[in-house]
């Protein structure tokens, strides 16, 4: 699996990846969450009003079981690890 991740400060946001998942076919806005020291892997959803007025949610990527989601999540974190650890957060502080 081919992933490129690009660093995002913004919150709990740590970092989105782009993965190929065949050749030439990529998947964007795959986001890694730090939430409570732990890092969460949020795969991209669709949402949108439904006539009832509810917010409703469908996922973009669909697994055969949970998990094969649950390992496939697993090894965009160890990736995100990997490359994390090679690419240090460079933090920015203004001084005023």
């Amino acid at each position: 699996m081919n992933i490129k991740f690009r660093d995002v400060s913004s919150g709990i946001v740590e970092a989105r990846a782009v993965i190929e998942i065949v050749p030439e076919v990529f998947i964007n806005e795959v986001t890694i969450l730090k939430k409570h020291g732990d890092i969460i892997i949020e795969l991209p959803q669709k949402s949108f009003r439904g006539k009832d007025e509810r917010m409703h949610y469908l996922d973009i990527i669909t697994f055969e079981n949970d998990n094969k989601k649950t390992i496939w999540k697993m090894e965009i974190k160890q990736a995100y690890l990997k490359w994390r650890k090679n690419h240090k957060k460079v933090l920015v502080y203004e001084s005023e």
